[in-house]
């Protein structure tokens, strides 16, 4: 029967022959993610069941959310994370980086299947996975067992064909994507990302793509792996699969990425999308460049060239977060982060904490923040009253230097 990379991934790893969309399968999970947030009460769920973990090497704990503690009870979690972690000595604990970007770096190969409890681990499909985001308590299940149970999801085909015009990123592709399809119109899909525009990305694209999967409601986000996927992981083994001509699909979106304009998402939700055209002039106070969605190198990279030898606006605090410390040394090195430094930037540790409105970059009632993320729900960084608008880190560089949202191809 032809099949979805996706299903057969499933079936792979749940020692069947085939799997179809609606099957319910248990599946051997190749890593159990969970961070500071989660790990917490995924250690309570698994206390329940037993004293030990299914694989010290395959369990993942990761303090990035509010790492380093910034209160008292953020330390009472962390002091339980770190007393199970050296409890069931598990070796796969970090404190330097963004989760979803250590699970690329390190673990996660093509075939995998890997869950972890935050949302965004859709974001390691990029490298031909199946993964996906699990509730606390089904993570301590997973760590128990090293299994998990899935309804193996249709899938949905994204075709995406042509070039992006100067100025315009994987971010702003991805925001078109969801301001079409809606925040839930992907419900429990398997989204599956194709075509020349992906074949073309760089890796770092890729996961953007993949990252955004959840705010469309997808269960997951997956790009077949290739030879860039191979040079990408360095010598890290997996077992290819791909989907077949004729693989059913739900439902097939063809999107020529040629005519895309830079994006932006208003609050106070995801899919309220729009050209950066239309809000061109609004005034902003805070800037963020970081995040499972666009803290990597290359986005680095791309701000810094706008903002090398100019000075922020005065009315604008810029935060850049590298999403690891892998991608903070190598953004030391090329020189990145003195030059951002000198534009007036403040560069924190690898951290999803102004994300999440858990540690720096609070906003304050009535203040706009310009940011990179993948959410702009209203009291995700900090005030009820504080506005989150999404967008790709060029248009984040050229408005932290207007003081006002401003299209990224005029600065480039």
């Amino acid at each position: 029967m032809p099949s979805t990379i996706t299903e057969k991934i499933l079936a792979n790893a749940s020692h069947q022959k085939e799997v179809s969309p609606g099957d319910f399968v248990v599946a051997d999970v190749s890593y159990s993610m969970s961070h500071d947030s989660t790990t917490p009460l995924a250690i309570e769920a698994f206390s329940k069941i037993t004293d030990k973990v299914f694989d010290k090497d395959r369990v993942i704990i990761v303090f990035d959310h509010f790492f380093p503690a910034p209160t008292v009870a953020g330390a009472a979690l962390h002091k339980k994370s770190r007393d199970f972690v050296m409890e069931q000595n598990i070796s796969g604990f970090h404190t330097n980086g963004v989760c979803h970007q250590l699970l690329v770096e390190k673990y996660v190969s093509p075939g995998d299947v890997v869950v972890g409890a935050d949302s965004h681990t859709c974001t390691e499909g990029a490298l031909g996975a199946f993964t996906t985001g699990l509730g606390s308590t089904d993570i301590g299940g997973v760590m128990a067992t090293g299994k998990c149970w899935f309804k193996v999801p249709e899938s949905l085909k994204f075709n995406l064909i042509g070039s992006t015009q100067k100025g315009v990123y994987a971010k702003d592709v991805i925001l078109s994507i969801v301001g079409d399809v809606g925040a839930a119109g992907a419900l429990y899909k398997a989204c599956e990302f194709t075509g020349d525009y992906v074949k073309d990305a760089s890796i770092a694209s890729r996961l953007t793509l993949c990252n955004m999967a959840i705010e469309m409601g997808g269960k997951s986000g997956i790009i077949e792996a290739d030879q860039k996927t191979l040079d990408f992981l360095g010598g890290r083994t997996g077992k290819i699969f791909k989907s077949d001509k004729d693989a059913a699909y739900d439902d097939e979106f063809e999107i020529e990425v040629d005519d895309i304009e830079p994006q932006v998402a208003l609050p106070p939700v995801v899919d309220n999308v729009a050209p950066v055209s239309e809000v061109e002039g609004k005034p902003i106070d805070q800037v963020f460049l970081g995040t499972c969605t666009n803290g990597r190198l290359e986005d680095i990279e791309v701000a810094t060239k706008i903002l090398k030898g100019k000075k922020v606006a005065r009315n604008v605090r810029l935060l850049v977060t590298p999403a690891s410390q892998d991608i903070y040394f190598a953004a030391l090195e090329l020189g990145y982060l003195q030059a951002l430094v000198d534009a007036g930037a403040a560069v924190c540790n690898p951290t999803c904490g102004p994300c999440v409105g858990r540690h720096g970059g609070v906003l304050g009632e009535g203040e706009v923040c310009l940011s990179t993320q993948n959410r702009n729900f209203s009291g995700r960084m900090g005030s009820p009253k504080a506005d989150i608008i999404l967008a790709s880190p060029a248009t984040a560089a050229a408005s932290a230097l207007a003081g006002k949202i401003v299209d990224p191809r005029d600065y480039i």
